[in-house]
């Protein structure tokens, strides 16, 4: 496991007891039946981790936190892609098409979202017209021109994907930044901000 766990891992560990009072049933049902939540961005106190719990409707979304010390299992985007994916669904398919050019670029990848949580639990949440949401961690730049192309590649798989580069500050759409314009929304434990590049350190600490 990461020493601290970063948006998009899936943790094992929280149980409805946990829960605030307000919290909805379905979210105690969710976990009652065992099932991971995912790490998302926002700040928390010293030994928490910010986390969301998933339901099975669209709009079932739960935001809570979970206490380091519960965390019983931890599983990554990119250890998803330590097997194959198969499937005849749109997303897995394009999934499967994605895999050896990400590979390629010799950088940490994998599927989020809905995907992400059916290849970790084995539960049915993709459909015929879900999306594929894709982390790509960039610990460096990248430049315009290969966002670009990697754009381009994902617009000709047989759906919607929706890739986030992952910077040391946070995350990035790769089709705004493929887009060439001149400022990206860049989405951070303290929220989201417009900035020139996300991975110039001087101007995000401005």
């Amino acid at each position: 496991m990461h020493h601290i766990p970063r948006p998009h891992d899936l943790l094992w560990g929280l149980t409805p007891t946990r829960l605030p009072a307000e919290a909805p049933a379905w979210a105690r049902q969710v976990l009652a039946e065992g099932q991971p939540v995912v790490v998302r961005r926002a700040l928390v106190e010293k030994g928490q981790i910010a986390v969301g719990v998933r339901g099975a409707a669209r709009g079932q979304r739960y935001g809570t936190v979970m206490p380091l010390a519960l965390i019983l299992r931890c599983v990554s985007p990119e250890q998803l892609m330590e097997q194959p994916a198969l499937g005849e669904l749109p997303a897995l398919r394009a999934l499967t098409l994605l895999k050896p050019y990400l590979d390629e670029l010799r950088l940490a990848w994998g599927p989020t979202g809905s995907v992400g949580f059916q290849l970790a639990t084995g539960v049915e949440t993709i459909h015929v017209a879900s999306d594929l949401d894709l982390v790509l961690r960039t610990p460096q730049p990248l430049s315009r021109t290969l966002a670009k192309e990697l754009q381009c590649l994902v617009d000709e798989v047989p759906c919607r994907v929706d890739l986030q580069l992952e910077t040391p500050s946070g995350a990035i759409a790769l089709r705004e930044w493929a887009s060439g314009s001149a400022r990206v929304l860049l989405k951070c434990a303290t929220g989201a901000r417009l900035v020139t590049s996300p991975w110039d350190l001087a101007e995000l600490a401005a």
